[in-house]
Protein backbone atom coordinates (compact mmCIF):
# COMPACT_ATOMS: atom_id res chain seq x y z
CA UNK A 1 0.00 0.00 0.00
CA UNK A 2 1.53 3.44 -0.93
CA UNK A 3 1.92 6.27 1.59
CA UNK A 4 2.64 9.85 2.00
CA UNK A 5 4.88 12.12 3.55
CA UNK A 6 4.97 16.18 3.88
CA UNK A 7 7.66 17.98 4.95
CA UNK A 8 7.69 22.20 5.04
CA UNK A 9 10.20 24.59 4.76
CA UNK A 10 10.24 28.50 5.10
CA UNK A 11 12.30 31.41 3.70
CA UNK A 12 14.71 33.47 5.08
CA UNK A 13 12.01 36.18 5.34
CA UNK A 14 10.13 34.10 7.87
CA UNK A 15 10.63 35.71 11.25
CA UNK A 16 12.06 32.83 12.75
CA UNK A 17 14.34 32.50 9.53
CA UNK A 18 15.40 36.24 10.32
CA UNK A 19 16.02 35.30 13.88
CA UNK A 20 18.31 32.91 12.71
CA UNK A 21 20.04 34.91 10.15
CA UNK A 22 20.83 37.63 12.58
CA UNK A 23 22.19 35.18 15.55
CA UNK A 24 24.07 33.46 12.96
CA UNK A 25 25.68 36.80 11.39
CA UNK A 26 26.82 37.94 14.99
CA UNK A 27 28.30 34.47 15.13
CA UNK A 28 30.21 34.71 11.34
CA UNK A 29 31.19 37.96 13.13
CA UNK A 30 32.74 36.87 15.55
CA UNK A 31 34.80 34.25 14.38
CA UNK A 32 36.02 36.57 11.41
CA UNK A 33 38.29 38.07 14.35
CA UNK A 34 38.68 34.98 16.71
CA UNK A 35 37.98 31.58 15.66
CA UNK A 36 38.12 30.23 19.14
CA UNK A 37 35.32 32.63 20.20
CA UNK A 38 32.56 31.08 22.43
CA UNK A 39 29.29 32.30 21.35
CA UNK A 40 25.61 31.34 22.04
CA UNK A 41 23.39 34.24 21.20
CA UNK A 42 19.63 34.02 20.23
CA UNK A 43 17.35 36.65 19.00
CA UNK A 44 13.83 37.85 19.51
CA UNK A 45 12.32 39.75 16.77
CA UNK A 46 8.61 41.51 16.15
CA UNK A 47 6.91 44.84 15.26
CA UNK A 48 9.54 47.49 15.69
CA UNK A 49 11.79 45.43 18.25
CA UNK A 50 15.00 42.80 17.93
CA UNK A 51 16.57 41.57 20.70
CA UNK A 52 19.91 39.64 20.97
CA UNK A 53 20.90 38.03 23.62
CA UNK A 54 23.19 35.15 24.91
CA UNK A 55 26.71 34.44 25.74
CA UNK A 56 30.10 35.47 23.98
CA UNK A 57 33.35 35.50 25.39
CA UNK A 58 35.86 36.48 22.17
CA UNK A 59 38.86 38.59 21.36
CA UNK A 60 36.85 40.58 18.54
CA UNK A 61 34.45 43.62 19.37
CA UNK A 62 31.18 43.49 17.32
CA UNK A 63 28.78 45.70 16.74
CA UNK A 64 25.74 43.50 17.10
CA UNK A 65 22.83 46.02 15.93
CA UNK A 66 24.68 47.35 13.56
CA UNK A 67 24.79 43.39 12.20
CA UNK A 68 21.33 43.01 13.34
CA UNK A 69 20.18 45.86 11.18
CA UNK A 70 22.74 44.83 8.14
CA UNK A 71 20.58 40.91 8.22
CA UNK A 72 17.53 42.35 8.13
CA UNK A 73 17.92 44.65 5.58
CA UNK A 74 19.74 42.13 3.37
CA UNK A 75 16.95 40.00 3.77
CA UNK A 76 14.99 42.52 2.57
CA UNK A 77 12.86 44.38 5.14
CA UNK A 78 13.12 47.91 5.11
CA UNK A 79 9.29 49.63 5.75
CA UNK A 80 6.58 48.94 7.92
CA UNK A 81 4.74 48.00 5.38
CA UNK A 82 7.68 45.03 4.39
CA UNK A 83 7.00 43.78 7.49
CA UNK A 84 9.62 45.48 9.37
CA UNK A 85 10.23 49.14 10.05
CA UNK A 86 14.50 49.21 9.95
CA UNK A 87 14.70 52.49 10.62
CA UNK A 88 12.35 53.45 13.41
CA UNK A 89 12.98 49.39 14.89
CA UNK A 90 14.66 49.20 18.35
CA UNK A 91 17.55 47.10 18.35
CA UNK A 92 18.54 46.24 21.93
CA UNK A 93 21.90 43.59 22.81
CA UNK A 94 21.57 42.05 25.55
CA UNK A 95 24.95 40.10 25.16
CA UNK A 96 26.97 38.53 28.57
CA UNK A 97 30.37 36.76 28.56
CA UNK A 98 29.73 32.74 28.73
CA UNK A 99 29.31 30.84 32.30
CA UNK A 100 32.91 29.87 33.68
CA UNK A 101 31.62 26.78 34.43
CA UNK A 102 30.53 25.66 30.60
CA UNK A 103 34.03 27.35 29.97
CA UNK A 104 35.71 25.48 31.84
CA UNK A 105 34.57 22.08 30.32
CA UNK A 106 34.73 23.52 26.91
CA UNK A 107 38.69 24.27 27.57
CA UNK A 108 39.34 20.80 27.67
CA UNK A 109 37.92 19.93 24.67
CA UNK A 110 34.35 18.35 26.42
CA UNK A 111 30.96 18.40 25.38
CA UNK A 112 29.49 22.13 27.00
CA UNK A 113 26.61 20.59 27.83
CA UNK A 114 24.90 16.76 27.78
CA UNK A 115 22.73 16.01 24.99
CA UNK A 116 21.97 13.52 21.90
CA UNK A 117 22.70 14.07 18.22
CA UNK A 118 21.36 12.69 15.09
CA UNK A 119 22.33 12.56 11.62
CA UNK A 120 20.45 10.74 8.97
CA UNK A 121 21.03 9.94 4.95
CA UNK A 122 19.02 7.78 2.25
CA UNK A 123 19.09 6.79 -1.00
CA UNK A 124 15.94 8.93 -2.81
CA UNK A 125 17.61 11.39 -4.10
CA UNK A 126 20.93 12.93 -5.23
CA UNK A 127 22.06 14.85 -2.24
CA UNK A 128 21.31 11.77 0.04
CA UNK A 129 18.34 13.99 2.07
CA UNK A 130 14.88 12.86 2.00
CA UNK A 131 12.69 14.00 -0.71
CA UNK A 132 10.09 16.40 0.38
CA UNK A 133 12.28 18.29 2.65
CA UNK A 134 14.86 18.86 -0.31
CA UNK A 135 11.98 19.46 -2.61
CA UNK A 136 11.01 22.10 0.13
CA UNK A 137 13.74 24.01 0.45
CA UNK A 138 14.54 24.08 -3.30
CA UNK A 139 10.88 25.83 -3.71
CA UNK A 140 11.24 28.09 -1.04
CA UNK A 141 15.13 29.45 -2.10
CA UNK A 142 13.41 29.78 -5.65
CA UNK A 143 10.47 31.85 -4.12
CA UNK A 144 13.12 34.49 -2.79
CA UNK A 145 15.04 34.56 -5.85
CA UNK A 146 12.03 35.00 -8.17
CA UNK A 147 11.56 38.26 -5.44
CA UNK A 148 15.05 39.33 -5.29
CA UNK A 149 15.89 39.12 -9.33
CA UNK A 150 12.64 41.12 -10.11
CA UNK A 151 11.48 37.79 -11.61
CA UNK A 152 8.24 38.44 -9.98
CA UNK A 153 8.81 42.33 -8.03
CA UNK A 154 5.84 42.10 -6.01
CA UNK A 155 6.97 39.39 -3.64
CA UNK A 156 7.57 40.51 0.14
CA UNK A 157 10.29 37.96 2.05
CA UNK A 158 8.31 35.84 4.30
CA UNK A 159 6.88 32.22 2.46
CA UNK A 160 6.44 28.89 3.66
CA UNK A 161 6.78 25.62 1.08
CA UNK A 162 5.16 22.48 1.96
CA UNK A 163 5.89 19.50 -0.36
CA UNK A 164 4.05 15.73 0.03
CA UNK A 165 5.62 12.69 -1.51
CA UNK A 166 4.13 9.28 -2.19
CA UNK A 167 6.28 6.07 -1.74
CA UNK A 168 5.20 3.14 -3.08
CA UNK A 169 4.93 0.13 -0.36
CA UNK A 170 8.62 -0.95 -0.24
CA UNK A 171 9.45 2.61 0.98
CA UNK A 172 10.51 4.43 -2.10
CA UNK A 173 9.22 7.44 -3.38
CA UNK A 174 7.20 7.10 -6.51
CA UNK A 175 6.63 11.32 -6.69
CA UNK A 176 5.28 14.54 -6.06
CA UNK A 177 1.94 14.09 -4.82
CA UNK A 178 0.98 18.28 -3.89
CA UNK A 179 2.57 21.26 -3.22
CA UNK A 180 2.06 23.90 -1.36
CA UNK A 181 2.94 27.79 -1.20
CA UNK A 182 2.31 30.45 0.95
CA UNK A 183 3.70 33.77 -0.55
CA UNK A 184 4.08 37.30 1.21
CA UNK A 185 2.77 40.05 -1.64
CA UNK A 186 2.52 43.34 -2.11
CA UNK A 187 -1.23 44.57 -2.12
CA UNK A 188 -2.00 45.40 -5.20
CA UNK A 189 -0.95 42.44 -7.28
CA UNK A 190 -4.28 40.34 -7.73
CA UNK A 191 -4.74 36.20 -6.33
CA UNK A 192 -5.21 34.94 -10.01
CA UNK A 193 -1.36 36.56 -10.92
CA UNK A 194 0.28 35.07 -8.11
CA UNK A 195 -0.84 31.84 -8.26
CA UNK A 196 0.00 31.63 -12.26
CA UNK A 197 3.20 33.44 -11.76
CA UNK A 198 4.52 31.08 -8.56
CA UNK A 199 2.89 27.76 -10.78
CA UNK A 200 4.83 29.21 -14.00
CA UNK A 201 7.88 30.79 -12.96
CA UNK A 202 8.67 29.59 -9.42
CA UNK A 203 6.97 25.41 -9.20
CA UNK A 204 7.35 24.26 -12.45
CA UNK A 205 10.11 24.56 -13.86
CA UNK A 206 11.45 22.78 -10.36
CA UNK A 207 9.69 19.76 -10.09
CA UNK A 208 7.23 17.80 -12.16
CA UNK A 209 4.16 18.17 -10.58
CA UNK A 210 0.48 18.42 -11.98
CA UNK A 211 -0.63 21.97 -11.93
CA UNK A 212 -3.79 20.67 -10.32
CA UNK A 213 -1.80 19.48 -7.20
CA UNK A 214 -0.19 22.70 -7.05
CA UNK A 215 -1.85 24.99 -4.45
CA UNK A 216 -0.72 28.76 -4.16
CA UNK A 217 -1.76 30.69 -1.03
CA UNK A 218 -5.11 29.27 -0.69
CA UNK A 219 -6.49 30.97 1.77
CA UNK A 220 -6.35 34.03 -0.35
CA UNK A 221 -4.29 37.48 0.09
CA UNK A 222 -0.89 37.38 2.32
CA UNK A 223 0.03 41.17 2.39
CA UNK A 224 0.97 41.42 5.82
CA UNK A 225 3.89 39.50 6.76
CA UNK A 226 7.82 38.98 8.58
CA UNK A 227 8.21 40.02 12.14
CA UNK A 228 5.55 42.52 11.65
CA UNK A 229 2.76 39.33 11.73
CA UNK A 230 4.81 37.27 13.91
CA UNK A 231 7.15 37.04 16.44
CA UNK A 232 10.89 35.17 15.31
CA UNK A 233 13.03 33.64 17.85
CA UNK A 234 16.11 31.67 17.10
CA UNK A 235 16.32 27.73 16.91
CA UNK A 236 12.59 27.76 16.48
CA UNK A 237 12.58 26.00 13.20
CA UNK A 238 14.79 22.92 13.80
CA UNK A 239 12.22 20.73 11.42
CA UNK A 240 12.79 22.62 9.06
CA UNK A 241 16.67 22.86 9.92
CA UNK A 242 17.76 19.24 9.63
CA UNK A 243 15.36 16.81 7.76
CA UNK A 244 11.83 17.63 7.90
CA UNK A 245 10.44 15.30 10.04
CA UNK A 246 11.46 12.59 8.15
CA UNK A 247 14.39 11.62 10.82
CA UNK A 248 14.94 12.42 14.44
CA UNK A 249 16.23 15.13 15.67
CA UNK A 250 17.97 16.31 19.28
CA UNK A 251 17.33 18.48 21.55
CA UNK A 252 19.26 21.76 20.49
CA UNK A 253 18.98 24.04 17.82
CA UNK A 254 22.11 25.28 15.39
CA UNK A 255 21.55 29.13 14.77
CA UNK A 256 23.94 31.22 17.14
CA UNK A 257 26.01 28.46 18.64
CA UNK A 258 29.88 28.35 17.94
CA UNK A 259 30.89 24.74 16.98
CA UNK A 260 31.95 24.11 20.62
CA UNK A 261 28.28 23.28 21.12
CA UNK A 262 27.71 19.89 20.18
CA UNK A 263 24.12 20.49 19.33
CA UNK A 264 25.66 21.92 16.66
CA UNK A 265 29.08 20.10 15.50
CA UNK A 266 28.20 16.94 16.48
CA UNK A 267 24.91 17.00 14.45
CA UNK A 268 27.01 17.84 11.74
CA UNK A 269 29.07 14.77 12.20
CA UNK A 270 26.38 12.24 12.45
CA UNK A 271 25.24 13.57 9.08
CA UNK A 272 28.91 13.14 7.59
CA UNK A 273 28.99 9.82 9.19
CA UNK A 274 25.83 8.53 7.81
CA UNK A 275 25.91 9.71 4.61
CA UNK A 276 29.06 8.63 4.20
CA UNK A 277 27.90 5.00 5.34
CA UNK A 278 25.07 5.24 2.83
CA UNK A 279 27.34 6.95 0.17
CA UNK A 280 29.68 3.46 0.59
CA UNK A 281 26.46 1.33 -0.11
CA UNK A 282 26.69 0.08 3.50
CA UNK A 283 22.65 0.93 4.00
CA UNK A 284 20.21 2.47 2.06
CA UNK A 285 18.52 4.68 5.13
CA UNK A 286 20.74 5.36 8.07
CA UNK A 287 20.49 7.53 11.14
CA UNK A 288 23.15 7.84 13.50
CA UNK A 289 22.46 8.74 17.30
CA UNK A 290 25.16 10.08 19.72
CA UNK A 291 25.03 11.26 23.09
CA UNK A 292 27.54 12.98 25.23
CA UNK A 293 27.48 13.77 28.83
CA UNK A 294 29.01 17.58 30.24
CA UNK A 295 32.42 17.69 30.28
CA UNK A 296 33.17 14.20 28.05
CA UNK A 297 35.28 13.97 25.23
CA UNK A 298 34.57 10.57 24.71
CA UNK A 299 30.38 10.28 23.46
CA UNK A 300 28.07 9.09 26.10
CA UNK A 301 26.58 6.33 23.38
CA UNK A 302 26.51 5.32 19.84
CA UNK A 303 24.18 3.81 17.56
CA UNK A 304 23.54 3.12 14.15
CA UNK A 305 20.02 2.22 12.60
CA UNK A 306 19.77 1.06 9.33
CA UNK A 307 16.15 0.41 9.39
CA UNK A 308 16.85 -3.17 7.87
CA UNK A 309 18.76 -1.53 4.83
CA UNK A 310 22.47 -2.23 6.22
CA UNK A 311 24.62 -4.62 4.25
CA UNK A 312 26.39 -5.08 7.90
CA UNK A 313 24.21 -5.68 11.44
CA UNK A 314 23.53 -2.40 12.98
CA UNK A 315 25.73 -3.62 15.50
CA UNK A 316 28.59 -4.05 13.69
CA UNK A 317 27.83 -0.86 11.78
CA UNK A 318 27.64 0.96 15.10
CA UNK A 319 31.07 -0.74 16.08
CA UNK A 320 32.96 0.57 12.45
CA UNK A 321 31.99 4.37 13.25
CA UNK A 322 33.35 4.07 16.59
CA UNK A 323 36.66 2.66 15.24
CA UNK A 324 36.91 4.90 12.25
CA UNK A 325 35.69 8.02 12.96
CA UNK A 326 37.32 9.71 15.88
CA UNK A 327 34.21 11.65 17.73
CA UNK A 328 35.59 13.65 20.56
CA UNK A 329 34.25 17.61 20.36
CA UNK A 330 37.74 19.11 19.58
CA UNK A 331 38.27 16.84 16.50
CA UNK A 332 34.97 16.64 15.10
CA UNK A 333 35.81 20.60 14.93
CA UNK A 334 38.84 19.88 13.60
CA UNK A 335 38.15 17.26 11.02
CA UNK A 336 35.23 19.58 9.96
CA UNK A 337 37.10 23.02 9.61
CA UNK A 338 34.22 24.69 11.85
CA UNK A 339 35.90 27.66 13.42
CA UNK A 340 35.17 29.94 10.70
CA UNK A 341 32.88 32.27 9.61
CA UNK A 342 30.59 29.75 7.43
CA UNK A 343 27.23 30.30 9.23
CA UNK A 344 25.09 32.77 7.82
CA UNK A 345 24.40 31.49 4.45
CA UNK A 346 23.01 28.07 6.18
CA UNK A 347 20.69 29.81 8.59
CA UNK A 348 17.85 29.41 5.65
CA UNK A 349 16.94 26.50 3.38
CA UNK A 350 18.40 23.60 5.74
CA UNK A 351 22.02 22.25 6.63
CA UNK A 352 22.39 19.38 4.93
CA UNK A 353 22.06 18.45 1.32
CA UNK A 354 23.43 21.52 0.38
CA UNK A 355 26.96 21.89 -1.76
CA UNK A 356 30.21 23.21 -0.46
CA UNK A 357 30.18 22.51 3.39
CA UNK A 358 32.81 19.76 4.90
CA UNK A 359 29.52 17.47 6.33
CA UNK A 360 28.43 16.87 2.97
CA UNK A 361 31.81 15.45 1.86
CA UNK A 362 31.66 11.32 0.97
CA UNK A 363 35.00 11.01 0.71
CA UNK A 364 35.19 8.54 3.73
CA UNK A 365 33.21 6.26 1.54
CA UNK A 366 35.48 4.51 -0.32
CA UNK A 367 37.42 3.32 3.00
CA UNK A 368 34.12 1.99 4.51
CA UNK A 369 33.40 0.09 1.46
CA UNK A 370 36.19 -2.46 3.10
CA UNK A 371 34.07 -2.75 6.32
CA UNK A 372 33.49 -6.36 7.48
Amino acid sequence: MNSYFTSESVTEGHPDKVADRISDSVLDAVLAQDPRGRVACETFITSGLCVVGGEITANADVDIPGIARKAIAEIGYHTADDGFDLDAAEIRSVVRSQSVEIGAQVDTEGAGDQGMMFGFACTDTDELVPMPIIIAHKLAARLTEARKTGLIPYLRPDGKTQVTIEYDGSGKPVGIAKVLIAAQHSPEVDLDTLRRDVIRLVVQPAVDVDERNIRVNPNGSFVIGGPGADTGLTGRKIIVDTYGGYARHGGGAFSGKDPTKVDRSATYMMRYVAKNLVAAGLADRCEVEIAYGIGDTAPFSLKVDTFGTGRLPDERLSEVVGERFDLTPGSIIRVLDLRRPIYTPLSAYGHFGRPGVSWEQTDRADELRGAR
